[in-house]
């Protein structure tokens, strides 16, 4: 029995914790920050206010998480953010390819409490920070309510990953809420003030089908009146969860101080919409409906954006400009809301794409003003119209790992997060990240102690490309159609391809490739050709006279002519695929980006794949035969497709596709890692839309090690993930490895992207 007198006043229990890095905020930028911190030996602290990780894609918001892929409506192919995220992304896939944002959350907190140098306070939320001078921040103070416990936690490094950027406000850091004048970067995407300057917040709702008939008395506080909300007509009983995205308020209040206020109208909308699709009788087959769930917290797009050392532009994402400490990247379209969200008569969003992905500078994640602090997440430093874009949470989560990572590199080095920008560190901080899989545009991994680059890669065989073979469905041409294939530079291809016509007609074929070899938008035509074609099945070659200008990616592209189908093959291949002239009404992608003249955007044609079990390659015969895979990409720093596969892939016929890696003499590894194909295209939504598979198809199962006297020395069965590291008990003393893979499928032969033996 506990018995205590009465006293003037208690306080309450006092906890103190010391670590390396404090990371405040536990969406999915802190998560990934201080998992990459963490497993390189860092102690971190990571604090979230919230009782689950995952902020906006966990079970309290449930929005799918998104970034460079775009719900596969851009250009932007194999795009797809690496590394922690990744991870994360396969293993809910895997785990969780119906999306329930239920399984997210246990995956992201298994993530987190395996990590032995992380520390987890949930329910905590920072309330106060001390510091050491003006410029650094010695400790944070929180509080959990739940266990009635104060926090006072010292650290060197601190990481403001929390959305409204508490740790950057309270200590005094440079902020700025709302859009910046067109005049200060010289952007000519800043909205004018009748559009708003900021986005605002949105509740989700989910509702299901009950066995017997449900009926439905809205609370008082429901919005009354459907037409307050011009865009009513659009609903459908159907919609639910994050389809509703433009449900949003907000964006003319105080969105951190005003968040409150601002829930209270979206659950008056939420609700009255709720009594509108069950009572007004615009709807059928409502009666067995009721509403499952409803948001308690409102997502948050926007509020705070603190300046960092450099501030991303609009310019920067359009243009694609090159960094030198570039960390991340980013492809999700400028996407701009109005201020009056659901109240406006304006379309729900602006999304205005470019031409490939773009990269983000670590300057944008180091606060100017705070020595010691980090940001990550939306208010990292980015100008309104460039938040636009880099505010999504895969973009956000790769960013924010970066910064995991420089603040294991800053403590290692005992410098500061600036000095990072040193020449010399800022390349050792891009291979550490490439190395656990970033993929930072045009940087390739150079691992110091990698023994590959040393030995003789010999492959079993190598798979040449003369044939898709035609083994697929018809495909219609009610759309146009294109190949997309690794092609060298100059060479004059020839193609067959299997036509069917319902009458005599005319197919129109060009070769097209990107202006700029790295991207995989086919804004320039080599050649084009007119063929005839009569009525019926019919076999047809067409013989290219010019080349590409680069070795790049080049697409065989056929116009829409709804009289012609075209035949598709069931293999499928390592950095191959089909894209279409289609539209995504999602992203905002009706086939062709037309903006007005005056914004600074673009204007080109959209060509993106279809999913899966969608997705078929053009069947078709090829001379000379592309010879796309190499066993020395194995050993070129690239682990996804660029203006190449990158990757080695063992003839399909091949029984027994193996690597075997020879040295001179013997060598000592401690460790190996794999890297494979999950499909970068692959969005892997994380919630509410469902994947039609657990396994990505490409990606490799079954793996063999053995040595060079032909003994066993690790075998992986059903792998599943795009990195593969293995790590032996004992050193493996050899002068050969020899890696055996598995053809993940009769139709889909073995490849790799990489090879690091240390």
């Amino acid at each position: 029995m506990i018995r205590e007198n009465f006293t003037n006043g208690r306080k309450t229990k006092q906890t103190d914790i010391t670590a390396d890095l404090v990371v405040v905020g536990g969406g999915m930028s802190g998560v990934c920050c201080a998992i990459t911190a963490a497993r390189e030996g860092t102690k971190v602290v990571l604090i979230q206010d919230r009782p689950v990780l995952g902020g906006n894609a966990s079970s309290e918001v449930r929005l799918w998480i998104l970034g460079a892929t775009s719900h596969m409506g851009n250009n932007n192919r194999w795009a797809r953010e690496g590394g922690v995220i990744d991870e994360i992304l396969v293993e809910n896939l895997y785990r969780n390819k119906e999306g329930n944002p239920l399984i997210l959350d246990t995956i992201l907190l298994e993530k987190v409490v395996s990590e032995t140098n992380i520390t987890l306070l949930l329910n905590t939320a920072v309330y106060e920070i001390e510091k050491k001078g003006d410029r650094e921040i010695s400790a944070i103070i929180a509080y959990c309510s739940q266990n009635s416990t104060s926090y006072h936690i010292n650290g060197k490094l601190f990481c403001d990953a929390s959305g409204d950027g508490i740790v950057g406000f309270l200590s005094g850091a440079a902020f700025r809420m709302g859009a910046e004048s067109a005049e200060e970067f010289g952007e000519k995407f800043v909205p004018e003030q009748s559009y708003g300057e900021l986005l605002g917040h949105t509740l989700y709702f989910y509702s299901k089908v009950a066995d017997e008939p449900v009926k439905y008395t809205p609370p008082e506080f429901a919005l009354k009146d459907i037409q307050q909300i011009p865009r009513y007509k659009v609903l459908c009983q159907k919609e639910f969860g994050c389809r509703l995205w433009w449900i949003e308020y907000g964006g003319r209040k105080d969105t951190v101080h005003d968040t409150e206020e601002i829930k209270w109208e979206l659950w008056k909308v939420v609700y009255g919409i709720w009594d509108y699709i069950k009572n007004s009788g615009e709807f059928e087959d409502t009666e067995k409906l009721t509403l499952e769930w409803v948001g308690t917290i409102p997502g948050k797009r926007e509020s705070r954006r603190f300046e960092g050392l450099y501030m991303l532009r609009q310019q920067d994402i359009v243009e694609q400009r090159y960094f030198e400490d570039a960390v991340a990247f980013g492809g999700w379209a400028i996407d701009l809301h109005p201020a009056d969200g659901i109240y406006s008569s304006e379309p729900g969003c602006n999304q205005w794409h470019t031409k490939g992905i773009y990269s983000i500078p670590l300057r944008a994640f180091i606060s100017k003003d705070i020595q010691n602090l980090f940001f990550a997440g939306r208010i990292i430093s980015a100008s309104h119209v460039a938040f636009g874009s880099s505010r999504v949470m895969a973009t956000c989560a790769h960013g924010a790992q970066a910064v995991g990572m420089a603040a294991a590199f800053a403590l290692e080095e005992n410098c500061l997060p600036a000095d990072l920008l040193e020449p010399g560190r800022i390349k050792t901080l891009q291979n550490r990240l490439n190395v656990r899989g970033q993929s930072i545009p045009g940087i390739p991994y150079q691992k110091d102690n990698n023994l590959v680059p040393m030995a003789e890669i010999v492959p079993s065989s190598t798979c040449e490309i003369e044939e898709f073979p035609f083994d697929g469905p018809w495909m219609h041409l009610k759309q146009g159609t294109a190949q997309m294939l690794p092609m060298q530079k100059g060479v004059k291809y020839r193609f067959s391809f299997s036509i069917k016509a319902s009458e005599a007609t005319q197919l129109t074929c060009d070769l097209r490739c990107a202006n700029k070899p790295e991207n995989y938008t086919p804004d320039l035509i080599i050649e084009s050709q007119e063929i005839e074609l009569v009525e019926g099945e019919q076999v047809i070659e067409i013989a290219f006279n010019q080349g590409l200008p680069a070795g790049q990616y080049g697409f065989i592209t056929f116009l829409a002519n709804d009289k012609i189908w075209i035949k598709s093959s069931e293999h499928r291949m390592t950095g191959v695929v089909s894209v279409f002239n289609k539209v995504n009404r999602a992203v905002s992608n009706f086939g062709k980006q037309s903006p007005p003249d005056h914004i600074g955007v673009e204007t080109f044609e959209f060509w993106t794949p279809e999913r899966r079990p969608g997705g078929h390659n053009i069947a078709m015969t090829i001379a000379p035969a592309l010879k796309p895979y190499h066993v020395d990409f194995l050993k070129n720093g690239f682990t996804r497709p660029s203006r190449c596969s990158n990757a080695w892939v063992a003839d399909p016929k091949d029984p027994s596709p193996r690597v075997e890696l020879r040295w001179p003499e013997q060598v000592e590894i401690k460790k190996l890692t794999l890297f494979f194909d999950t499909d970068f295209d692959h969005p892997m939504e994380s919630s509410l839309m469902g994947h039609p598979e657990s396994v990505i198809p490409f990606c490799v199962r079954n793996i063999s090690l053995k040595n060079c006297n032909e003994q066993e020395i690790f075998r992986v069965s059903g792998n599943y993930q795009t990195i593969r590291e293995i790590v032996f008990v004992e050193p493996v003393k050899t002068a050969g490895l020899k890696i055996d893979l598995a053809h993940p499928a009769d139709n889909i032969p073995a490849g790799l992207f990489g090879v690091i033996c240390e």
